[in-house]
């Protein structure tokens, strides 16, 4: 699973999950766009924490 399908999984804008992990708007849409690619270990991350917060 990507980030950006976690997010939209989640319901939530970029803005909004800027907001919940304190990562910037701008890296998320660069991230979800493949303008900056992810390092699978953090994209892994990042996915988990998502998944978490929706529980």
């Amino acid at each position: 699973m990507t980030i950006k399908e976690a997010r939209k999984l989640a319901g939530w804008t970029q803005q909004e999950l800027s907001d919940k992990l304190g990562i910037p708007k701008r890296t998320i849409q660069n991230w979800e766009a493949g303008v900056n690619k992810t390092p699978e270990w953090a994209e892994r991350l990042i996915v988990e924490k998502i998944l978490d917060l929706i529980k």
